[in-house]
C-alpha cells in the first residue's frame, strides 16, 4: 500500500460514520489539575488508573470513537493485567495517536503571543511512535483575539510551524492533526471570531500547500466560531453553527477528510449542542459540506467521567458508563442527530480555563 493511501485511509477511518477522537493527551501538570478536582495526588499510578478506566470501557465505545490521542507517558503504560494501553485501544477499533508538540513559548516581537516548540527531533520521534503503534499525531498552536491580535507575525509563524510538523509526520507515515486554536479568552463577539478564524485558516492552508503536505492525509482540529468568554451578547447554537460552517466553506479545502473540533472550554453539554448545530446547518446544503464535522474532545468527554469515578475502584463501571454516554452524544451530534436532554448538572458546568495549556 502506498504511503499516501495509508495516510488517507487512516484519516478517513478516524472520522468515519460520525466517529470522533478522545483527547487523552493531557500533560503531567494538566492531569494534576484534573486529579485535584477529586482530591487525588498527581502520581504515576493515579494517572495510569484514570487512563485505564478510559481505555477499558465497553467495546461499544469503538462505535463512537475512531481515535484517541495519548501523552508520551500513557503510550507506554499498561493495564493491571499487563495489557498495553495501545492494545486495549486497538481491540476496540480505536486508532492510537500521540501528542508531539512540546508546549507553547513566547513569540519574540509580539505582545503576549506564542508559538509552539518541538520541531528539532520530531522526525526521530515520529518514526519511534509509528513503530510503537501510533498512526496519527497532534500539534497545537494558539492564537489570541485582542485589539491588535492575532498579529500577522503570529498567524504566519504558527501556520508555518504547523505545516513543518505536518510534513514531518507524513514523511514518517503518521497522519497530522493540524490544530490552530483561536482561544475563547476575551470579550470579542461571534463576528470577530469568525473573521479571525477565517484569516487563520486561510494562512494555514497556504502554508500547508507551500510545504507540499498531502491534504487527504490530514485532519483539522479547529475552534468553533464562538464569542469570547467575556462577551455580553448571547448567541444561539444555530448562529454558531452558521458562522462556523460559513468560515470553513471560505477557507477549508474540500480535500481535507474531516474536521475534529476542540471543545475549547465549552461545557460538555454546550460542546455537544454546538457540534450538533454545526452539522445541522451544514446538512442544509449537503453539496457544500465535503468534510466530516466531528469532535476531538478532552475536557468535554472526561469531566463528568472523572467526577463519577472519584478515584474509587467501585465507581469505575459507573464512570465508564458516563464516558460511553458522552461519546455517544457527540457521535450523534456529528451527524446532526443529537437531542439535548436534561443533562446532569455536571455536564453543564463551564470548563473554561483562561489561557489554557495542555
Amino acid at each position: 500500500m502506498s504511503k499516501k493511501k495509508a495516510l488517507r485511509d487512516t484519516a478517513e477511518a478516524i472520522v468515519a460514520d460520525g466517529k470522533g477522537i478522545l483527547a487523552a493527551d493531557e500533560s503531567t501538570g494538566t492531569m494534576g489539575k484534573r486529579l485535584s478536582q477529586i482530591g487525588l495526588e498527581n502520581t504515576d499510578e493515579n494517572r495510569r488508573l484514570f487512563r485505564q478506566l478510559l481505555f477499558t470501557s465497553k467495546k461499544e465505545i469503538g462505535q463512537y470513537l475512531g481515535g484517541c490521542i495519548l501523552f508520551h507517558e500513557t503510550l507506554y503504560q499498561k493495564a493491571d493485567d499487563g495489557t498495553p494501553f495501545v492494545t486495549l485501544l486497538q481491540d476496540r477499533g480505536i486508532i492510537p495517536g500521540i501528542k508531539v508538540d512540546l508546549g507553547v513559548v513566547p513569540l519574540a516581537g509580539t505582545v503576549n503571543e506564542t508559538t509552539t516548540q518541538g520541531l528539532d527531533d520530531l522526525g526521530k520521534r515520529c518514526a519511534k511512535y509509528y513503530q510503537d503503534g501510533c498512526r496519527f499525531a497532534k500539534w497545537r498552536c494558539v492564537l489570541k483575539i485582542g485589539e491588535h491580535q492575532p498579529s500577522p507575525l503570529a498567524i504566519l509563524e504558527n501556520a508555518n510551524v504547523l505545516a513543518r510538523y505536518a510534513s514531518t509526520c507524513q514523511q514518517n507515515g503518521i497522519v497530522p492533526i493540524v490544530e490552530p486554536e483561536v482561544l475563547m479568552d476575551g470579550t470579542h463577539d461571534l463576528e470577530r471570531c469568525q473573521i479571525v478564524t477565517e484569516k487563520v485558516l486561510a494562512a494555514q492552508y497556504k502554508a500547508l500547500s507551500d510545504h507540499n503536505v498531502y491534504l487527504e492525509g490530514t485532519l483539522l482540529k479547529p475552534n468553533m466560531c464562538l464569542p469570547g468568554q467575556g462577551c455580553e451578547k448571547k448567541y444561539t447554537p444555530e448562529q454558531i453553527g452558521e458562522a462556523t460552517v460559513t468560515t470553513f466553506r471560505r477557507a477549508l479545502p474540500a480535500a481535507v477528510p474531516g474536521v475534529t473540533f476542540l471543545s475549547g472550554g465549552q461545557s460538555e453539554e454546550e460542546a455537544s449542542i454546538n457540534l450538533n448545530a454545526v452539522n445541522a446547518y451544514a446538512s442544509k446544503y449537503p453539496t457544500k459540506r465535503p468534510w466530516k464535522l466531528s469532535f476531538s474532545y478532552g475536557r468535554a468527554l472526561q469531566f463528568s467521567t472523572i467526577k463519577a469515578w472519584e478515584g474509587k475502584a467501585e465507581n469505575v463501571a459507573k464512570a465508564q458508563d458516563v464516558l460511553l454516554n458522552r461519546a455517544k452524544a457527540n457521535w450523534a451530534a456529528s451527524q446532526g442527530k443529537y437531542a439535548a436532554t436534561e443533562a446532569a448538572a455536571v455536564a453543564g458546568e463551564s470548563l473554561f480555563v483562561a489561557n489554557h495549556q495542555y
